[in-house]
């Protein structure tokens, strides 16, 4: 008797996007994390490494690894000038200690298309993030219940708002300030903004969500890649 045909693996349509991305060299994701403690950023690269994505999770603030016991002897800006990054194997991608960065920093796009995401743990308090060039933002925002926290955070959306980068941001913490966030939004900033800011606050997994989000933002992100590829091979050709 002959035997059966080996099964193929089949890969998570979420990690097949990201090997697609990662093949056609389109850029990563890139988003910016504002949580009140460092392990929630944490928590958000380990839900997206449940979609199949794969992250660098760059600690800004100098909070996540800062107690690694592997620190390099070269700080971050010497690991770029050498083309080599000491970063921390995860079970959700690299972890990489480097506060102080920016997303613009040269030699950073190179080293981030190995991956599928890019996470930054940033801080409001020292609100000065910028975006790493060509690739998709996000910006995840926690609102507590104190009147600072809702200030702060509208602050950094407002600031959103007139930039001339487009951002998707999402919302958790407290429900009902949330809420509050959102009204304020839609009443003083511009709508076409408005329209990207949402609140994953009133789910069971606020982390697990914020993943869905991203993974169906990909696919959408990815159809117009493909599309606009295809239209202009067909200009290319002269079709």
């Amino acid at each position: 008797m002959r035997s059966a045909a080996p099964k193929r693996a089949q890969v998570p349509a979420d990690q097949a996007a990201g090997l697609r991305r990662r093949s056609a060299r389109q850029p990563p994701r890139c988003v910016h994390c504002f949580f009140d403690a460092a392990t929630s950023t944490i928590r958000l690269a380990q839900a997206l490494h449940q979609r199949g994505w794969t992250s660098l999770l760059i600690d800004a603030c100098g909070r996540v690894f800062a107690d690694s016991p592997t620190r390099s002897l070269f700080d971050w800006k010497q690991q770029l000038e050498r083309g080599q990054l000491h970063t921390l194997p995860m079970p959700y991608g690299d972890g990489w200690y480097a506060p102080g960065i920016q997303g613009d920093e040269p030699a950073l796009m190179a080293i981030a298309r190995g991956y599928d995401c890019v996470v930054f743990d940033a801080s409001l308090n020292a609100w000065d993030r910028t975006p790493l060039p060509g690739a998709a933002q996000a910006v995840i925002l926690e609102v507590n219940t104190t009147h600072a926290s809702t200030l702060q955070g509208y602050a950094l959306l407002k600031t959103l708002a007139h930039s001339e980068v487009p951002f998707s941001v999402g919302l958790l913490g407290d429900a009902v300030a949330c809420t509050h966030l959102q009204a304020a939004c839609k009443r003083f900033l511009d709508p076409a903004f408005t329209q990207a800011v949402y609140s994953v606050a009133h789910e069971d997994d606020a982390f697990a969500a914020l993943a869905v989000r991203m993974a169906d933002e990909e696919t959408g992100l990815t159809t117009r890649f493909n599309t606009e590829s295809t239209g202009n091979m067909a200009l290319k050709h002269g079709c």
